[in-house]
């Protein structure tokens, strides 16, 4: 048989003979490398570690500490459940398997609703696969042996995916003992690779996503290489069903939702109220001190806008249908920017005018299906935090970067410890097709951004290919204080529509100009921002953001009027106060205040009324203090003012 050359990633070569595998590779390193190894990437193709290479190749292999291989597991993870649940129901027909998050999920057409003690079942039989060990293979398939394959054993699903894939697409099939699913892989070597894993949920879903097709029942799991890794996701799982702020929002009263009023369209109850209020404040201040106007654009415009701006081309399957107004259509907003456009074009501007900063907490309204909705995750209302900077090229590189200290300001005052920015860049080979025909903009602008976020010191990636039609783009991905990840917001660099919109300035020179448009929204949008917030915090939000910032508890009816009194001066300095004067004893006022996560809880008796103090409780300290009335008040401004973090005891 030939020997073949295999570079590894540090450029060493080694001999083997055609044929061999990854396995064989890692395992003439040594046997722990070979137990360890999962797939492997073969001239930066992802491949099974088991696939045979016979020709000279560039090797990486994936082993069990990669994220690529924990991907690999989880969606090895799922075609073994998804072969459990046939040999437990071997009527049913499986669908879809991918992955998503750290899990995976896979739906099927059966005749049943899924419960618990069905999990359990399907759990069961699972390990008993996994304890079978049989080895995972691949075939490759042309598209009309797939179709017969999937036809004669009755998989209608597989046969309809197959026929909507690409002709020129390659297909394959896996097989784990008498189990076969159509799969692009890789997977695991064998199933006995899968040792530690957890079904975790159920529901309906419609396949493919539209509630015009059948009801499926789908299962929800996960899978880890360690029993550790399992148990601490399966913890922050736990944690992240207390903090789900569709709970915690109805909880604390922030916000709801009504069928009469219409899915996806949030209430904010006055709780809710304060903190946008607070949110909007915090942003307009900051707006202020980076040089922004405020303004202010309508909910409806004429279609004709949106068809100058490109949306109606490009987004109007996430528009509201359109209104008949004296023969005129007209459409609820989907987002702020064309109107922002028409703002700066509603005077000349010269060199002297720019940077040009606009910015609006305007109302938008998309079309989202109802099968999509989450809370206040995905609406179909929303509040954007939404701005828009028209600037030459030369100020470009400044306007961004404050942008992205700006970014970095909120991510200080909310505790956001984590956080990426993901720099979508263009593909040259695409210019004039995905991209606007524009080259030299586009090679100036890119270099031109990695610039700032290196010179901020902002943590990013690059993602190639990914930019939008119009221009680069940072994607800010966030991690909340539990590890939760979460998509923030978009930052845009578009020079495609202000030549749409015929923007311009005159240079020094009186010349006319194209200037460039940034387009940010670093709080998001009230909805998304706020639902992350709530599983942030956890529901105890800062001093500054809590809707009820303190809570008189007066120790009997007798200390009323003092505790009235103190009110009265709490509410003359702008804090939110509650008063809570029913007869019940002081532990189960204190309780009742720790449920509605008050901050501070001030008891007040008759030593307090005496010494004109008060004793004050803080959540998550332990220590009851004493004040003066008048230190408290300086103490309790200075910490709003500077909207410093929660307090903990360490």
């Amino acid at each position: 048989m030939n020997n073949i050359k295999i570079t590894f990633p540090d450029n060493s070569v080694r001999s083997y003979e055609a044929g061999v595998t990854a396995i064989d590779i890692a395992n003439s390193i040594g046997p722990r490398l070979a137990k360890e190894t999962i797939a492997a990437s073969i001239n930066n193709n992802l491949v099974d570690a088991f696939l045979p290479i016979n020709d000279d190749a560039r090797i990486e292999l994936h082993t069990i500490k990669s994220s690529i291989s924990h991907d690999i597991l989880l969606h090895s993870t799922a075609h073994l459940m998804a072969q459990a649940v046939k040999r437990i129901w071997p009527d049913c027909q499986i669908t879809i398997g991918p992955v998503i998050e750290n899990r995976f999920f896979y739906d099927f057409d059966i005749d049943v609703t899924f419960s618990d003690s069905d999990l359990v079942k399907i759990e069961n039989e699972m390990q008993k696969i996994v304890e079978e060990n049989h080895n995972v293979s691949r075939t490759n398939l042309s598209r009309n042996e797939a179709i017969k394959f999937f036809k004669e054993i009755g998989d209608n699903y597989k046969v309809e995916i197959i026929n909507d894939l690409d002709p020129s697409e390659n297909l394959s099939s896996y097989h784990q003992g008498e189990f076969v699913d159509l799969c692009r892989g890789p997977h695991v070597p064998t199933t006995g690779h899968i040792k530690y894993f957890k079904l975790l949920s159920t529901s309906g879903a419609y396949w493919r996503g539209d509630e015009n097709n059948k009801m499926l029942q789908r299962i929800y799991g996960t899978a880890f290489f360690s029993k550790k890794e399992l148990n601490k996701y399966l913890n922050f799982l736990e944690e992240s069903k207390k903090r789900d702020h569709r709970k915690l929002g109805k909880e604390l009263s922030i916000f709801s939702f009504d069928d009469e009023v219409g899915s996806g369209l949030p209430l904010w109850l006055p709780n809710g109220g304060v903190i946008i209020n607070e949110l909007e404040k915090l942003a307009k201040e900051t707006e202020d001190r980076y040089g922004y106007h405020q303004v202010r654009s309508p909910h409806i415009t004429k279609g004709d806008l949106y068809k100058k701006s490109g949306h109606l081309d490009l987004y109007k399957e996430s528009m509201f249908p359109a209104m008949d107004i004296d023969g005129t259509e007209y459409y609820l907003k989907p987002m702020n920017c064309p109107h922002h456009h028409k703002i700066y074009d509603a005077s000349p501007k010269s060199y002297r005018d720019l940077p040009y900063r606009i910015a609006e907490y305007g109302t938008c309204y998309r079309y989202e299906k109802s099968g999509q909705l989450f809370g206040l995750m995905r609406v179909r209302s929303m509040q954007m935090n939404d701005a828009h900077i028209y600037c030459s090229e030369k100020d470009f590189k400044k306007e961004f970067l404050d942008v992205c200290k700006m970014y970095l300001e909120y991510f200080d005052i909310f505790g956001i410890e984590k956080y990426q920015m993901r720099l979508s860049l263009h593909d040259k080979a695409n210019l004039g097709k995905k991209y606007i025909n524009q080259p030299d903009l586009w090679i100036k602008t890119e270099d031109q951004v990695k610039k700032a976020l290196e010179e901020g010191g902002i943590n990013f990636t690059e993602i190639p290919g990914e930019a939008a039609f119009y221009g680069p783009k940072v994607d800010v991905q966030v991690w909340s204080a539990i590890g939760k990840e979460f998509t923030l917001a978009t930052n845009q660099v578009d020079f495609a529509i202000p030549r749409k919109f015929d923007l311009s300035y005159t240079d020094e020179h009186g010349n006319y100009k194209t200037p460039l448009c940034i387009h940010r929204a670093p709080l998001s949008t009230h909805e998304r921002f706020i639902g992350f917030l709530i599983e942030h915090f956890g529901g105890d939000f800062p001093l500054w953001l809590a809707p009820v910032q303190i809570v008189l508890l007066p120790i009997s009816d007798k200390y009323l009027n003092y505790a009235n009194n103190l009110k009265e001066k709490f509410v003359d300095r702008g804090f939110r106060v509650k008063l809570d004067d029913r007869p019940d004893k002081i532990g189960a006022k204190i309780r009742q205040s720790e449920i509605d996560r008050i901050p501070l809880m001030v008891v007040v008796g008759e030593k307090e009324e005496k010494d004109n103090s008060l004793s004050l409780r803080r959540r998550f300290i332990a220590k009851q203090r004493t004040f003066s009335v008048d230190n408290f008040i300086l103490d309790i401004q200075k910490e709003i003012m500077n909207r410093s973090l929660p307090n903990r005891e360490s």
